[in-house]
């Protein structure tokens, strides 16, 4: 059998498991003060861009108002426009920099419709390529990700300013 290390995913799967969930984190990222660390790539008036821990592909970020609020249609006009004006520039840098054949952009809104965190809306967007879904991702169940998250940081931290 072969073995592929992913020492990131511990920290995920222990220190989720079976704790009792406390505040927002994406209420609280913006307030840490180091953005590698926290995995902030860009910080606006209303929303910020931040990369996915546990990203889906390489160069999966989201885009999250800094207003706690669970549905879109609860989301201020200013706050909602900021949202789509970043997330055209999330797609343009995602472009620029991957070089994807597509482009996935999306929000679960509600545990039912997959939210992993249904208080706080956000868009996710992720690059996507033919044939990403391999052997490894459908039945091996598990993603290769070619590019570690403090390289993804520096990229999209550039391709933002």
């Amino acid at each position: 059998m072969d073995h592929i290390w992913s020492p990131w995913r511990y920290a995920y799967i222990t220190g989720s498991a079976g704790q009792p969930e406390t505040g927002c984190i994406f209420c609280d990222k913006p307030k840490e003060t180091d953005d590698r660390k926290s995995l902030i790539v860009h910080r606006g008036e209303h929303c910020y861009v931040i990369l996915n821990a546990f990203p889906y592909t390489s160069g999966h970020v989201m885009i999250v108002p800094y207003a706690h609020t669970d549905e879109l249609q609860k989301l201020d006009s200013a706050s909602a426009t900021e949202m789509m004006v970043t997330t055209q520039k999330v797609e343009r840098a995602l472009r620029e920099l991957y070089r994807p054949d597509g482009i996935n952009i999306g929000m679960n809104i509600g545990k039912a419709a997959g939210a992993g965190i249904a208080g706080h809306i956000h868009m996710h967007a992720l690059p996507r390529w033919i044939a990403d879904a391999n052997f490894m991702s459908v039945i091996g169940e598990t993603r290769v990700l070619p590019e570690a998250l403090d390289v993804t940081w520096e990229r999209m931290q550039k391709a933002l300013k």
